[in-house]
């Protein structure tokens, strides 16, 4: 199952490698603000996902897609929230999970020429 929260973040981690086989994983605070007490939570970025945090910075509105992991561990259970999206909200950088080019800017556009011989 996905999940969805929106809110701003509040703190984005480096990236950590663990063990032998470079398991990566980065760890990114979101404050959520419904309810009647502000609420951080702890979300994290997995081996090739650990890019969407790229170009993101904190005070930024987003919205993040995420799936509940759980494990036990020796006798004790665990939870994780692993983000797989996160976009952009109003007045910040567009989202980095598009894999669209970016449009050309108009110094582009007016340097190009229409080929008007149509082979029909």
């Amino acid at each position: 199952m996905q999940y969805d929260l929106t809110g701003v973040i509040k703190l984005i981690q480096e990236a950590k490698t663990f063990g032998a086989k470079g398991f990566t994983k980065r760890e990114f605070v979101v404050t959520v603000k419904e309810g009647k007490y502000p609420q951080d939570i702890v979300l994290e970025c997995v081996q090739e996902k650990v890019n969407l945090l790229d170009g993101l910075t904190e005070g930024q509105t987003v919205t993040v897609t995420f799936d509940i992991r759980g494990r036990e561990y020796n006798g004790r259970y665990f939870n994780n929230l692993q983000a797989f999206r996160i976009k952009g909200g109003e007045g910040t950088a567009p989202s980095v999970d598009e894999d669209r080019p970016p449009l050309p800017d108009e110094a582009e556009i007016q340097g190009t020429t229409v080929d008007d011989d149509i082979p029909f």
